[in-house]
């Protein structure tokens, strides 16, 4: 679909599903997308870490997109950049912060002069692209430059959020104030596409000036050492962090390379220059116990982030029975069992841990109720669009902003087709909208035929025949045989020897053409696996003619 003489929005991750957020406008023949991230992958992607969004429906349209505007550093904004950037040959478009990130992260993936980068000023953060112009707008979140977009169009403005929260004492940068969004709703907005991750809380989410004190608390009483984790992306906790350090007289060690990665480029565009001069972890060890704070990554339970590494003793850093550990994050929904594992295997050693159920540690950088409340009144828009959260989280933002006087609402999924204007809000039609996934270095349709195997030799194992045939097409001495997780443990000789000779009777008893007989073997085979085992193994068979 082409935009013609309307205003068009897509959503091609991010609504239906908290991550991988990526925003399409459209209008008089051209779109822009806001955002590229991905996501991370769940159980249900064996051997894969990151979920992208599959953005074939922009990239058979390529003349008619004009650039990718991001809103913050966050992973689920920027994270599929490294890997589609080049190939949608777009300019992006960044503040300081965010741009240095994405840099760094296009540096690595080596394509780093195959995409344009262009850093938009924090204080000056306006600029045009075709028929839409941008206007950053500085709001509070966990890291720093969150921002928001005012989006002109031929058919109103747009305020899209990004991700935010109202803080009154932020530790970086300084947000809009409610003034200054006042005047932007006095100016007329459109479309409010609104963050929509903590519309169920009922209170506001807090100031993250508010976690000093409640880490200081915690740490102030601890005797060993202390280790504090959180997202490496929340720089503004790293600042707390620094002065907690400070108020308890204790050393800080960074472990973990994306936090030595937030802190050069955060340093780099003028944030945490004050942040203490670090140790590293030989000088962390030989430190008294209760002179060292230890920042690390993996609150989330990732198995090779240094948490994790720690925690089963696997990494220069080690504690010991009585030590502490702080988990200043909020426990992401699908990785309670990975953070399970983590937190068990910590207990079992003795160390202490502390969540924020137990203390004030951590704050959320979404809104709650009252924050929304706040923004649909300084904003006044027409239409409100919830975007960023499950069904669930989109249906109560839209019920709940009707509620406080906004005029009109729609809920949409990834995929669906929203006329703003004329005669809007409407869905008008269904776009493709699918996940593609990082396996390796190769990326592929995350429901294709590679995932589908995996999760079939996952769920019921595999078995290896190979036999060999002569020139006339009989079978040469006794076919070979080979299970990978196949339950047949304890009897697994006796299985292999009653499955070589199901494949043996099966080959010579076949006809002689090959694909037939491979798979009458295949299915004698299998056969053999079911009698023993009550599974349907997946069974290759390799045929050699000699």
């Amino acid at each position: 679909m082409t935009p013609g003489n309307e205003l068009l929005f897509l959503a091609l991750g991010g609504s239906g599903e908290i991550g991988m957020n990526v925003n399409l406008y459209g209008t008089q023949g051209k779109w822009v997308m806001v955002d590229c991230g991905i996501t991370f992958a769940d159980p249900g992607y064996p051997g894969i870490d990151v979920i992208l969004p599959d953005l074939a429906f922009i990239e058979e349209r390529l003349g008619d997109l004009l650039g990718i505007v991001l809103t913050h550093g966050h992973e689920d904004h920027i994270g599929a950049l490294p890997y589609l950037a080049a190939d949608l040959g777009v300019p992006l478009y960044a503040t300081p912060f965010t741009a240095g990130l994405i840099r760094g992260k296009l540096e690595e993936e080596g394509v780093a002069d195959q995409v344009r980068l262009h850093v938009i000023d924090r204080e000056h953060g306006r600029f045009e692209l075709g028929p839409f112009s941008f206007d950053y707008v500085p709001l509070a979140h966990s890291i720093p430059e969150g921002n928001a977009l005012v989006i002109g169009t031929p058919y109103g403005r747009i305020f899209h959020t990004g991700d935010w929260k109202l803080d009154d004492a932020p530790m970086l940068g300084t947000p809009s104030t409610a003034e200054e969004l006042r005047a932007i709703g006095d100016a007329g907005v459109l479309a409010l596409v609104c963050d929509s991750t903590n519309v169920f809380n009922e209170e506001a989410s807090g100031s993250e000036g508010a976690v000093r004190a409640g880490l200081d608390q915690a740490i102030r009483g601890a005797e060993g050492r202390v280790l504090v984790t959180t997202f490496a992306s929340n720089a503004a906790r790293l600042a707390t962090l620094a002065d907690v350090a400070r108020d308890t007289g204790r050393r800080i060690c960074v472990a973990g390379r994306s936090l030595d990665r937030i802190l050069k480029v955060a340093r780099s565009v003028g944030y945490l220059r004050d942040f203490p001069e670090t140790v590293d972890f030989d000088a962390a060890m030989k430190l008294p116990p209760r002179e060292v704070m230890i920042i690390a990554t993996g609150g989330q339970g990732e198995a090779r982030a240094a948490l994790g590494r720690i925690a089963f003793d696997q990494h220069p850093i080690k504690l010991d029975a009585g030590d502490l550990v702080v988990f200043s994050s909020k426990q992401i929904p699908g990785n309670e069992i990975a953070i399970g594992r983590i937190q068990n295997a910590l207990a079992a050693r003795g160390i202490r841990m502390i969540t924020d159920r137990q203390a004030h540690v951590h704050v959320s950088g979404h809104p709650g109720r009252p924050e929304l409340e706040a923004m649909y009144e300084w904003i006044r828009p027409e239409i409100i669009l919830p975007v960023h959260g499950e069904r669930r989280h989109m249906a109560e933002q839209a019920r709940f902003a009707l509620e406080q006087g906004v005029p009109r609402a729609i809920v949409q999924e990834n995929g669906q087709m929203v006329r703003l204007a004329p005669d809007g809000p409407a869905i008008i039609g269904h776009e493709r909208a699918g996940r593609l996934m990082l396996d390796g270095d190769v990326i592929l349709p995350a429901d294709g035929a590679t995932m589908q195997e995996r999760r079939r030799i996952a769920s019921y194992g595999q078995i290896s025949v190979a036999l060999a045939l002569n020139a006339s097409g009989r079978l040469v001495g006794e076919p070979q045989v080979r299970v990978q997780g196949v339950p047949v443990e304890e009897d697994k000789d006796d299985f292999l020897i009653e499955a070589a000779d199901a494949a043996g009777e099966a080959a010579r008893a076949a006809p002689r053409e090959l694909e037939k007989l491979r798979e009458a073997v295949r299915l004698a085979v299998r056969r053999k696996a079911v009698e023993w085992t009550g599974k349907k193994p997946i069974v290759d068979v390799l045929v050699i003619t000699l």
